[in-house]
């Protein structure tokens, strides 16, 4: 099968080198046309209607976020990966959202395994909403947790703390719902490790920081959560987490 793929970027050398690299990689995608600005990109969705659309986020005239403004929910039957040269806090509001996105200058490995993640999996509109809200606003407050079956998008202060389960997480909630995600805890402990409230405190715990009680030091040392949690701390994090309760 050969994916459909069209190209939303102002600056006209990223356009061209963007399709070289994805001609290269062999990957079964095709570039059918490179467009200069949003309106344009629009019109080549109608005609071509692709697969996958790679898009510049910060273009004169329109930001590629309003891209999904201009179809109605069943005319969406694409995929897209946005390009960027945004500052950290920006990408962790992608990492957030879970959209896959490719940072400015392109390396040909990270296109690699955003195209390949892009054949293995549909994306989720619910997705982009969220960035957009993750993106507009002071503080990055919700994150998108991948189950089985679905993504829930979730507050990040409603999380008590995360238990690894084998490649598993089980994610405790304030209000005692645990979500199984089908994410590493190592995944999350990347996602959420600009927010300082944060803080993997064992191999198997990573934890909210706002709903420590109590450090118990004895038996090894244990945090208690919310009052009724009891939750491991590995020694050579004690220190740490004096100081960043304090």
């Amino acid at each position: 099968m050969i994916y459909k793929a069209i190209v939303i970027d102002d600056e006209k050398r990223a356009r061209t080198l963007l399709k070289g690299m994805i001609d290269e990689l062999s990957l079964d995608v095709q570039v059918v046309e490179l467009c200069e600005d949003l309106p344009d990109g629009v019109k080549a969705i109608r005609k071509h209607k692709p697969d996958l659309v790679f898009l510049d986020i910060e273009m004169p005239g329109h930001s590629g976020l309003e891209l999904l403004d201009f179809f109605d929910e069943q005319e969406i039957n694409f995929s897209i990966i946005f390009t960027t040269a945004y500052n950290q806090y920006a990408i962790q509001a992608f990492k957030l959202s879970a959209i896959d996105y490719l940072l400015k200058p392109i390396a040909v490995n990270e296109l690699e395994d955003t195209i390949l993640r892009f054949k293995q999996k549909k994306q989720d509109l619910s997705s982009f909403s969220m960035l957009k809200e993750n993106l507009f606003q002071s503080t990055l407050s919700k994150i998108a947790i991948s189950t089985v079956n679905a993504i829930k998008f979730i507050e990040t202060n409603s999380i008590l703390f995360m238990k690894a389960d084998g490649a598993y997480t089980q994610i405790y909630l304030h209000d005692d719902t645990i979500i199984t995600s089908s994410k590493s805890l190592k995944y999350y402990e990347d996602v959420l490790e600009h927010l300082p409230n944060f803080m993997r405190c064992h191999k198997s715990y990573l934890v909210n920081l706002n709903f420590v009680t109590d450090y118990i030091k004895s038996n090894g040392g244990y945090l208690i959560l919310h009052s009724k949690f009891e939750v491991a701390l590995s020694s050579e994090k004690s220190e740490e987490l004096l100081r960043r309760l304090s």
